[in-house]
């Protein structure tokens, strides 16, 4: 059962996430959307430190493990308040993603050590594969340009060839794909069996046959960046796949898509963060023009700034009840593809209506790059859309709702 109180091993941490994007965050934060593609040497300093919480069972950013009910943390430690419930990687992933999402979103996606491909690491890789790529940053490679938001329809091939694996194929819309020491990349062992042969692969930045073509030019989140990365006889070793050789029809690809039950609901804590910061400074700015929410009388009785006001904050905490409850889930062994869907689907639409509805409410000061507000509504929309868009999160979860398969809804 949910306990709405925050953890006391997770409070000094999430406090510290929020000090570090209001202090190293925020202040930077112009610059480098002015600046796309130049690297925030400022963040450098956060690689030892991040490392170290890691090491103590505190993951600040790339999502963590699920275990199964009654399994002991890796960390060996357990919640005073009830030891038979726990709160570990993924529920400190996500109160830390919300902190430092407030402080920055496009700074998040580009610290040192913290990408989506450290996530399938963390879901899938064997013990000798995490130590290997130990301090590591990995970068995750899925799309193409033919295969969006069907990851069953990925084209990039890999074939076995002795001891070695040969990548072919290109991808795009990868974040931190030229900054990253490490891209997991999703590629199909056999193009005629579908799903179940989709295996995620290790590639290392410098490998002969791998080369970046191109960095985005995007709307929001320029801090980070966006590659399209290309393979032609990209050769690497056998033991730098994921999970099993073997294809197994029965499996599907369901190792891979481990990683999204793990992620999604830190995506989610990103959309937390910058709906909370835009929600905030609204209140502020329309506070120094009278408008202040008064809790003592209903939404019928407020004015209609204020109505609008406690509507939003209400999306937001309903957002958030769903998130925590996503990583909850994954923290105590229990299956959570339906709640990390449903948490990411509401909190990436509500973090885009927050946004947008909080520049409307604050007129000229929410339009103009006077204040953050217009910068995060441009960072806010591609949380509707990365780690599946709002249409396949709502397919996910129609067909857990309904027990159809993928062949049965599409």
């Amino acid at each position: 059962m949910l306990n709405f109180t925050m953890p006391k091993k997770l409070r000094a941490v999430a406090t510290m996430a929020r000090e570090l994007g209001e202090s190293l965050f925020r202040p930077i934060s112009r610059k480098y959307d002015r600046a796309e593609h130049s690297y925030p040497v400022e963040l450098d300093m956060l690689r030892a430190m991040i490392a170290g919480m890691d090491d103590g069972g505190q993951g600040v950013g790339a999502g963590g493990i699920a275990r199964k009910p009654g399994e002991a943390a890796r960390d060996g430690a357990q919640d005073e308040e009830a030891p038979a419930v726990r709160n570990g990687r993924n529920m400190a992933s996500v109160l830390n993603v919300e902190a430092l999402s407030w402080g920055d979103l496009g700074l998040l996606l580009t610290i040192p050590g913290q990408g989506l491909g450290n996530a399938a690491l963390a879901a899938v890789a064997t013990p000798e594969q995490r130590a290997r790529f130990k301090g590591k940053w990995a970068a995750m490679a899925i799309t193409e340009p033919e295969a969006g938001s069907d990851s069953a329809a990925i084209r990039t091939t890999a074939r076995r060839d002795g001891d070695s694996w040969v990548l072919n194929g290109e991808k795009i819309f990868v974040t931190c794909g030229e900054r990253a020491d490490l891209i997991v990349v999703w590629a199909t062992l056999d193009r005629d069996r579908g799903r179940a042969a989709i295996k995620s692969f290790v590639v290392e930045q410098g490998t002969p046959g791998f080369r970046v073509a191109r960095l985005e030019h995007k709307l929001g989140i320029r801090a980070s960046d966006t590659a399209t990365l290309v393979f032609e006889d990209c050769r690497i070793p056998r033991e730098n796949i994921l999970g099993s050789e073997e294809i197994d029809v029965r499996k599907g690809f369901g190792g891979v898509m481990q990683t999204f039950d793990n992620t999604r609901p830190v995506v989610a804590a990103m959309a937390l963060g910058v709906s909370r910061a835009a929600l905030e400074l609204a209140r502020e700015l329309l506070a120094r023009e009278g408008v202040r929410a008064d809790y003592t009388r209903g939404r019928w009785d407020a004015s209609a700034l204020e109505g609008e006001l406690y509507r939003l904050e209400a999306e937001l905490e309903a957002s958030r009840l769903l998130t925590l409850k996503a990583a909850w889930m994954a923290d105590n062994g229990r299956p959570n593809s339906r709640e990390a869907s449903m948490a990411k689907a509401k909190a990436g639409r509500t973090a885009t209506e927050i946004a947008l509805r909080c520049v409307e409410l604050c007129g000229s000061l929410g339009y103009s790059e006077r204040r953050l507000l217009e910068k995060w509504a441009r960072d806010a929309k591609i949380l509707d859309i990365f780690e599946g868009t709002q249409q396949i999160q709502l397919l996910i979860i129609a067909r857990s709702l309904l027990h159809k398969s993928s062949r049965e809804l599409r």
